[in-house]
Formats: structure tokens, C-alpha cells, sequence
């Protein structure tokens, strides 16, 4: 993970996403019967970590199962966030039709970071922390482009579990994360714990090595990758492709 720790001023974190070019799918196209959640439950409050690495949000016998891998550094990650988040959860997820599950694939330093951070709170924040990050992406990114040179060549002499923490520090993601209920304690345990710094590197590796993904953001349906689909348009035409 060295080479991702150094590009903490993060040019490639912004330009190493896929591009979109949208689909024409139907929004209003009728779903399935909707699967009741158990007494109690609301199949979009139903929160796991999955054996893959990943979080899931859903009901685990849905029929059509959709996993994104995505960087919290990447522009277009982002757009497909705001354009989907709420109706992939409100709509597809709420039905008990579709479970989505998300797997951090990181580009940069930066993105390592804040990814251990969102990760280590758990299921039930994890995806609060996702649309904290996303909303917020220039803001809590910015910091890290103004980390000086002789500060990043220091980061590239300490030992990777330090580097990440202190490169975090500089960028001010102390600060930002202290705000959103991760304490300076929390903050120095999970940068500092090497199975979440393992968790984020096997899950880049999964990508790369499994799944042959080149790019973010990325999909799966059913197990099968989704080829030249980048945004929701797309996405969405063959979710309910998948669910007739």
C-alpha cells in the first residue's frame, strides 16, 4: 500500500474513475411484489458486514444481489452516489428485491484513510459515514493538495501504519471525522489497527485480481460484472432487467 500512501495530494484520485455515458431506463417501471421484512424491520435498516469485506444493506435472499465498488476520492463515485443512494435504498432495497452491499475499492492515501475511518465504526454508521464523505468530497479532500512536499517526503520514511495516521492528521481528517462522532481515540485505534489496514488492501486486491475492475465506480449483479455500466441510468435498466 506505500505507492497509495504517497499520492496524498491526490490528482489521480480525481481522474482514475470511470467516465459515464448514460442509458435511457424506465424510473417509474413497476416492481415486483414487495418481500415483507421480518415483525419490527425495515428491510433498508437491515445492516451486515458480509464474509467478502464489504457492508450490505437488505434482505439476504433478495433476488437480485448488487455490490458497488467504489473509492470515497472519486468525482464520478460520487455523482452516481447523489443520483442513486436514496433510490437504491428507498425503492429497491426497501422492497425486499434487491440487496446492495458497497466494497471500498481505494485509489490514493487519502482515500485509504478515510476508508479505515468509515469502515472501523461498523455496520450500522458505515453508511451514514458514505454519504458523509461523499457529500462533503471537495471539502475533506482539499487539505490533503496542500501537504508540502518535505511533509510528504517525511510520510514516505515512517513505517505504513504510521504514515497513514499522520498523513490523515495533516489533512486535517482528525478535525473532520471528531465532528461526525469519531473521536481523537477512535481516530489513532482504527488507523492504528493492522487488520482494517488488511480489510481495505484485500478488498483493493479482490477487485483487481478477481473481478478484473479497472476503474470506479464499478458493479456487480448476481455475481456478473456489469461492463460499460458507470451511472444510474444504466445501472438501473439492468437492476430491472434482473428483477422481471
Amino acid at each position: 500500500m506505500r505507492h497509495l500512501i504517497l499520492l496524498a495530494a491526490l490528482p489521480l484520485a480525481l481522474t482514475a474513475c470511470n467516465d459515464s455515458k448514460p442509458a435511457a431506463s424506465d424510473p417509474n417501471a413497476p416492481l415486483p411484489t414487495a418481500i415483507s421484512a421480518p415483525a419490527g424491520q425495515a428491510w433498508e435498516e437491515t445492516i451486515v458486514a458480509t464474509p467478502e469485506g464489504g457492508f450490505r444493506m437488505g434482505n439476504p435472499d433478495a433476488k437480485v444481489k448488487l455490490v458497488e465498488f467504489a473509492s470515497l476520492t472519486c468525482p464520478h463515485c460520487r455523482e452516481f452516489h447523489e443520483a442513486a443512494a436514496a433510490t437504491i435504498k428507498n425503492k429497491y432495497v426497501a422492497s425486499g428485491n434487491v440487496s446492495y452491499e458497497y466494497r471500498n475499492f481505494v485509489l490514493n492515501g487519502p482515500d485509504f484513510a478515510a476508508t479505515v475511518l468509515a469502515r472501523c465504526q461498523g455496520p450500522s454508521a458505515f453508511f451514514g459515514l458514505l454519504d458523509a464523505f461523499y457529500a462533503d468530497q471537495m471539502g475533506w479532500t482539499e487539505p490533503f493538495g496542500k501537504i508540502s512536499k518535505a511533509d510528504q517526503e517525511m510520510l514516505g520514511k515512517l513505517p505504513e501504519d504510521q504514515a497513514v495516521a499522520r498523513m490523515a492528521e495533516l489533512g486535517g481528517l482528525a478535525d473532520y471525522v471528531k465532528l461526525r462522532g469519531i473521536p481523537r481515540a477512535k481516530f489513532d485505534q482504527c488507523l492504528s489497527d493492522p487488520a482494517q489496514a488488511k480489510a481495505v488492501n484485500d478488498l483493493r486486491n479482490q477487485a483487481v485480481n478477481e473481478y478484473k475492475l479497472t476503474g470506479t465506480p464499478s458493479f456487480i449483479i448476481n455475481g456478473t460484472v456489469q461492463e460499460g455500466v458507470f451511472a444510474w441510468p444504466d445501472l438501473e435498466a439492468k437492476l430491472q432487467t434482473a428483477l422481471r
